[in-house]
């Protein structure tokens, strides 16, 4: 791979882990890093209305001018929702981010550390011309095995148009190109790959008769309110605890203001759902009262948003944003992103 090479990210919000991927030479993406997520927030699922809580779900664009170095929390970009699919179905929401800091009300969160790599990544492909990159964005990895344990969720037909994207990039190494088409994703298929993606679709589903056929449960994930990469959790949950010989006060900065830890300790429920009944309704959502979007990440980002994102920023900070605006002030933060503020256009 060249430095310069494009990128493109996929997240999983079951397994909490952001993959960073990078063209090589032969042109083709491959994997580059695996990043444990710190935070999500919501259930599994597509972002449906603001508030919801709800990480989005889909395939969107990320431009140079949705990058954030003023970020109230450290480093963020826009991934781009709503997209024209979200908003071909009435979807709300916006400023929905992937960021530093482990709090999320709908956003993906990575430690400072992850985020300054993947800042940087992304920054050294638009400066080599990537004009945008493409944000995969799924409920869990699309193996046969989960997609038998999921068959009964309200979301599958929608989870199974995803997959469709899924197996063109993991086919054919390069990102699926994808339009609107009577309310689904369509995906445009090279005639050269379009043989090998018809014959991993058949595999994946015959895997999956067969799991069902061996008595696999039918099961609905039901979280408090997402959660945690495993190898984050134990940290973050002590960060939030207080004072401990657990966390040193790097990792403690790094992590900042922890959201709703009491929910990221509980693990999600598993409630086996009989097939042939009716599936089980998805969780309803409680918005925070008198909720702002905690998740906008300061100054510039009206400006920078992508087109069909709305740019209305609230005028009085969360506490969130409040407190890790103060963390960053004491710490010297600022000065790190002033370094990447003048690499990339505002």
């Amino acid at each position: 791979m060249d430095p310069g090479a494009p990128i493109l990210m996929r997240s999983f919000k079951k397994e909490s882990e952001i993959e960073v991927w990078k063209r090589g030479r032969d042109g083709k993406y491959a994997l580059l890093k695996t990043y444990p997520m710190c935070r999500w927030s919501g259930q599994l699922g597509p972002k449906v209305r603001e508030g919801d809580r709800q990480a989005p779900e889909g395939f969107y664009e990320v431009t140079a001018a949705s990058m954030n170095p003023k970020s109230s929390l450290f480093l963020s970009f826009n991934i781009g929702y709503p997209n024209a699919f979200d908003r071909s179905h009435g979807r709300t929401g916006s400023h929905l981010m992937v960021h530093g800091a482990c709090s999320s009300q709908g956003c993906f969160a990575m430690t400072d550390e992850a985020m300054s790599e993947v800042y940087a990544l992304a920054r050294e492909a638009f400066a080599s011309g990537q004009r945008s990159f493409q944000f995969q964005s799924y409920p869990f990895r699309m193996t046969a095995e989960n997609l038998t344990k999921h068959r009964a969720d309200p979301h599958l037909a929608f989870w199974k148009n995803l997959k469709d994207g899924s197996d063109i990039f993991e086919v054919s190494g390069d990102e699926p190109a994808w339009t609107v088409a009577a309310g689904r994703y369509a995906f445009n298929i090279a005639p050269a790959h379009a043989a090998d993606i018809s014959a991993k679709a058949s595999r994946d589903e015959r895997d999956v008769a067969a799991r069902i056929a061996k008595g696999a449960p039918a099961v609905r994930l039901v979280y408090q309110d997402g959660g945690g990469h495993p190898s984050m959790k134990k940290l973050a949950l002590a960060a939030a605890a207080g004072p401990s010989s657990e966390v040193d006060e790097n990792i403690r900065r790094s992590l900042g203001d922890v959201s709703r830890p009491d929910a990221l300790a509980a693990e999600p429920s598993e409630i086996v759902v009989q097939t042939g009944s009716a599936p089980v309704s998805p969780p309803t959502a409680h918005p925070v009262p008198n909720q702002v979007k905690r998740d906008v990440i300061g100054s510039s980002t009206a400006r920078n948003s992508p087109p069909g994102v709305l740019a209305s920023v609230p005028a009085v900070p969360s506490d969130e944003q409040r407190s890790a605006s103060s963390a960053n002030s004491t710490t010297g933060k600022p000065s790190f992103t002033d370094r990447f503020r003048s690499w990339l256009p505002n």
